[in-house]
């Protein structure tokens, strides 16, 4: 006999789920292309390359975000690239503004980098961490209402 399975074994589908995961290997970063427009909150853990338009919060690992690429809500990645246009504040461990880059509205970092031609309005703001930008924002607003209220 040529082929050793039986016919039995020939009708089970194959099962390649017991292949061990790769180890060490960073994940394919999901891309969101040009043509593409999103209305809605996104969420990974993975990078992801950005060249069309999000309407929504974003959260990832790590953006880098095309010329033709946009999102206008709050960004917070580890690490983000821009390239394009942000309406929304962008909080990251690492930024990298671009020279094609806008970015209306804060940007809270830990490192920063911004090359000649990148448009900014809004503020730049050191943090520690992701976790402290928000409460930069807050306490500025709260303080200044609490003043106002009291004299």
């Amino acid at each position: 006999m040529m082929f050793s399975k039986s016919k039995d074994e020939m009708k089970k589908p194959a099962n390649n789920f017991g292949a061990a995961p790769r180890t060490g290997v960073a994940p394919t970063p999901s891309i969101i292309g040009s043509d593409v427009q999103i209305e809605g909150d996104i969420k990974t853990d993975g990078e992801l390359q950005l060249d069309g338009a999000i309407t929504g919060d974003l959260t990832c690992g790590g953006l880098v975000m095309g010329e033709n690429g946009s999102v206008k809500g709050t960004v917070t990645a580890d690490n983000v690239t821009v390239r394009g246009l942000v309406k929304g504040e962008i909080k990251a461990r690492s930024v990298r503004l671009e020279k094609s880059a806008v970015v209306e509205g804060n940007v809270f970092h830990e490192s920063l980098s911004v090359e000649a031609g990148a448009k900014l309005t809004g503020h730049f703001a050191h943090t520690n961490s992701n976790a402290d930008a928000p409460r930069v924002v807050a306490e500025k607003p709260t303080l200044v209402e609490n003043k106002a209220v009291s004299e």
